[in-house]
């Protein structure tokens, strides 16, 4: 059970919740099996009939079922079959388990878990029995449905045999009074045993309200614990820095940018850490509210560092950071500003002179901003004074590299997380609820809409060849274009390449590259592209466009198996306009911006997730022209992946694709590895359905934390956040 289902103890067993609920007197509809999946039907016995093969030495038994929408066969090999036959007699009706297959065009399960239904004929007991929910539980192979029902009913019967002695009840009785919500035990055998679908309403609801206050209490108290840190307040100071970065500004700040600068300079002035999420569209300005951050910080005295989780980013922002400060970057050099500051750029492949000189200008002061990767993160590197910490897309760092930035402060330093992924608010609140959040949710003037269309290629491969001839136009036109895939090439994963079919150009509108071939040679409607070819790679596809359909285009290569300086030497090249299409990973995910960029082909777009395919197209329309963004795909229309694509080109609205993300990745997904743990513990709340419970229980835990700060009056609390928040993930919220 613990291998398969994570249940290893009898609270693992208590909170493996019903799936969903059958009424016995309710046939299961056959009609709507999916194939492949793990099912429970409730149906009746046809017939049943033994078959006998290979020359008499085999022998099979076959079973129909019927529900009145379908048929369903079930099949079963070897001794058994006669035991099997006289249980399954037709008329009989049971509940039926096992995975959904299909031989000679009729859906069967094979050997499956069986457990027949009695039909009393006193009518009251056949009508109870009718009337009764039946529990489906999350099952597997190894352990069905009805297996667990019998668990967990044992379980039920000994709890209540010793009146529930031992039970850790986490809500204070006050809280679940006012909030109308039943007792724990009644909660606990109203979703497993209920009587009625009120009783599964009142049982979810007080269960969801368990999940939401203890994850709740558990953020309250980081947030808390937060604020008692000492830390340097660092105020701008008139007539510097800030004011002459101000100045200096070809436009003015957005409203937005005013107002969340103004949340953040008062957490900047108080005397213990800031502990801000800045969370905005892509294009939306967060660079330049992080670098007024900066600029204040310097202005007090400190220093600030920003955290980048690649090079070519660290570059990138290193790069923007110094041009839109112009001479303001250049302090203490020659026709430097006299308010002026160094701003420094430390990566790992940077050359022994340069690394040495930034280290010595962190070490002095002399340098007030530094940008870097996590070389930044490296013993050797020490600050004069550092007030600030800027972490870029920070959920591609380990929490043990946040925390080690961090650390190189005389006092705690204020931290300010930037991302461009849009999170929905009750996944801020479970999320990243030590944090406060600030959104940027309104583009500045100037940035052009993007029209967004998918291509299908298997379904209409000429779509491609215009996809093409639009990179031309808009090269015609006098701008640029990108070209994303999933993978670099040149051999870098040679089991994906196992296998697959012959690579035959995709880009001439024929079919897609390497798309798999029966044995005449001809398409395999039937086969699996997933499996059967590696994904698109840069080098391949660079090399086919530039002799294929975008022949006589200047088209160059980016990916992070380049040397640095390559790779800013190609993105300058591109920023300059001396490039045409760019072939590259998504090392241009973020941070990369060239207004004169128009246009965007996303090969095997299918392979990306929605807020990702959100984030690259993102890096056009950046000027006064419109932006085009191309999702290149072979899955069928009927299919999820498609239907995923269909949803980044109907909306541009970041926070509505992040929400479809959620619903289809479950919540965990979405913002990287760390976050799991705090998934794991969610079994009945739903972050994006439950935003009412969640947002009460937040209120409710902050008020309850503020009174208690050590839960000395809720013991019960106490023990149901130890079994909640285990080790791992009670280490990840603390370093969150």
């Amino acid at each position: 059970m613990s291998e398969h289902l994570g249940l290893r103890t009898v609270g693992d067993l208590l909170h493996h919740y019903p799936r969903r609920y059958a009424e016995r007197g309710e046939l299961t509809r056959l009609s709507e099996l999916p194939l492949d999946e793990h099912v429970t039907v409730v149906a009746r016995v046809h017939d049943a009939r033994v078959h006998k093969f290979n020359h008499g030495r085999g022998q099979r038994l076959e079973v129909t079922l019927t529900d009145g929408s379908g048929r369903l066969q079930l099949v079963f090999f070897g001794r058994s079959v006669h035991y099997h036959q006289r249980q399954l007699l037709p008329g009989k009706r049971g509940m039926f388990a096992g995975k959904v297959g299909v031989f000679n065009r009729k859906l069967q399960l094979s050997h499956p878990d069986y457990k027949l239904l009695d039909e009393d004929s006193d009518q009251e007991t056949v009508e109870q029995f009718a009337r009764a929910l039946l529990p489906l539980y999350p099952a597997c192979k190894q352990l069905s449905s009805w297996s667990i029902e019998q668990s967990v009913g044992m379980l039920l019967s000994a709890l209540e045999a010793t009146s529930w002695r031992g039970l850790t009840d986490p809500l204070p009785d006050a809280l679940r009074e006012q909030r109308g919500l039943i007792p724990l035990p009644e909660a606990f055998e109203k979703i497993h045993r209920p009587g009625s679908r009120a009783d599964i309403a009142e049982a979810r609801s007080r269960l969801k309200w368990d999940e939401a206050f203890v994850l709740q209490v558990a953020l309250a108290r980081r947030r808390a614990k937060e604020t008692e840190l000492p830390a340097v307040p660092r105020r701008p100071t008139p007539g510097g820095l800030l004011d002459a970065f101000d100045e200096r500004l070809p436009f003015t700040l957005t409203d937005g940018q005013r107002e969340v600068s103004r949340e953040i300079f008062a957490d900047l002035a108080t005397e213990h850490p800031m502990h801000r999420l800045l969370q905005g569209e892509v294009g939306s300005g967060k660079t330049l509210v992080a670098l007024r951050a900066m600029l204040a910080t310097v202005d007090a005295g400190g220093q600030a560092a920003m955290l980048a989780p690649t090079e070519v980013l660290a570059q990138q922002h290193h790069r923007s950071i110094t041009e839109m400060m112009g001479e303001l970057a250049e302090g203490g050099m020659l026709g430097g500003a006299e308010q002026g500051t160094k701003v420094v750029l430390l990566t790992g492949s940077m050359g022994a002179a340069a690394r040495r000189q930034a280290l010595l200008d962190l070490v002095t002061g002399e340098a007030g901003i530094v940008v870097g990767t996590h070389a930044l993160i490296e013993d050797k590197v020490t600050f004069h004074d550092l007030g600030l910490v800027v972490v870029d897309e920070q959920h591609r760092f380990g929490v043990e590299q946040r925390d080690a930035l961090r650390s190189k402060g005389k006092q705690p330093p204020h931290l300010l997380v930037m991302t461009a992924t849009p999170i929905p608010r009750t996944v801020a609140m479970t999320v990243f609820g030590d944090l406060e959040t600030s959104v940027l949710d309104q583009l500045p003037a100037g940035r052009s809409p993007i029209a967004t269309h998918v291509v299908p290629v298997k379904d209409k491969p000429h779509f491609l060849t215009r996809a093409w001839e639009r990179v031309r136009e808009e090269t015609e036109a006098g701008h640029q274009t990108y070209v994303v895939c999933p993978r670099i090439g040149d051999d870098e994963d040679p089991k994906a390449a196992k296998g697959a079919g012959p690579q035959r150009s995709a880009y001439d509108g024929e079919e897609p590259d390497g798309f798999p071939v029966d044995e005449q040679g001809e398409p395999d409607e039937g086969a699996d592209s997933e499996e059967k070819r590696p994904p698109l790679a840069v080098l391949d596809i660079a090399g086919q466009l530039a002799s294929g359909p975008l022949a006589g285009l200047r088209v160059a290569a980016l990916h992070g198996r380049m040397q640095p300086e390559a790779k800013d030497e190609v993105m300058r090249e591109f920023a300059a306009g001396e490039i045409d299409v760019l072939v590259a990973t998504t090392v241009i995910e973020v941070g990369v911006n060239v207004p004169n960029a128009t246009g965007m082909v996303i090969m095997d777009a299918d392979r990306f997730g929605v807020s990702q395919l959100h984030q690259l197209r993102g890096r056009v329309g950046r000027g006064s022209a419109p932006g085009l963004c191309l999702l290149v795909t072979d899955m069928p229309q009927e299919s999820p992946a498609r239907a995923r694509l269909e949803a980044v080109a109907a909306t541009l609205d970041g926070f509505e694709l992040s929400r479809i993300d959620l619903e289809q990745r479950r919540e965990g997904d979405v913002l990287g590895q760390a976050q799991s743990g705090v998934r794991s513990s969610l079994r009945m709340l739903a972050v994006i359905d439950d935003e009412e419970i969640i947002a009460e229980a937040r209120d409710e835990a902050t008020a309850l934390v503020a009174a208690d700060p050590d839960l000395e009056h809720h013991p019960e609390l106490r023990t149901a956040l130890d079994a909640l928040l285990d080790e791992e993930r009670e280490e990840y919220l603390d370093k969150g």
